[in-house]
């Protein structure tokens, strides 16, 4: 009868601890689905900037193109004079202004789009974490599962050992301390 008492005792201990791995898969997987949310949402935000950057870029080079025919023209025309030469420096100088203003809306546009490309890699690596987590805490699940069942304490003994690995991952989906 002893016996039979310190096996249901034992037996108390697989159920506390398969109900934690439980919870803490259930958290894992809401947290890593936030996680991968967060992650495809920035990527889409980022491939927006950076095809803002590449119009801004295109402008510019476009109105570099004209700055540079003007001061082909310039040139030409400098040698006979007359009023072209000043509408042309005019227009040049409108040119190299949008130039400028390009190159700062760029660097504006550049931070913001590295700024998403960090939080893409940021949410990415919490959701591995709770990834890893999941698939550790579910095993320890299955272990003391089985282990309930067959009576074998050594098999729990090992469900907890991967569960406390699995603990230890879940921890690093909050904190990425590795």
């Amino acid at each position: 009868m002893a016996e039979e008492e310190k096996k249901e005792k034992w037996l108390g201990w697989v159920a506390v601890t398969t109900i934690i791995f439980a919870v803490c898969a259930t958290l894992a997987t809401f947290k890593g689905g936030q996680h991968s949310t967060r992650a495809v949402l920035s990527q889409a935000k980022a491939t927006n900037q950076w095809a803002y950057y590449q119009a801004k870029d295109l402008k510019q080079y476009l109105h570099e193109l004209q700055r540079d025919n003007l001061d082909l023209e310039l040139w030409d025309a400098g040698r006979s004079g007359g009023g072209f030469a000043r509408v042309a420096r005019d227009k040049q100088a409108a040119y190299a202004a949008k130039i400028a203003k390009y190159e700062t809306q760029k660097a504006e546009i550049k931070r913001q789009a590295e700024a998403l490309d960090a939080a893409i890699a940021e949410a990415q690596a919490h959701s591995a974490a709770f990834g890893l987590a999941i698939i550790f805490l579910q095993i320890a699940i299955l272990l003391s599962s089985v282990a309930a069942l067959m009576r074998l304490k050594s098999v729990w003994l090992g469900g907890v050992t991967v569960g406390v690995v699995g603990m230890f991952c879940f921890a690093n989906g909050f904190f990425l301390f590795l």
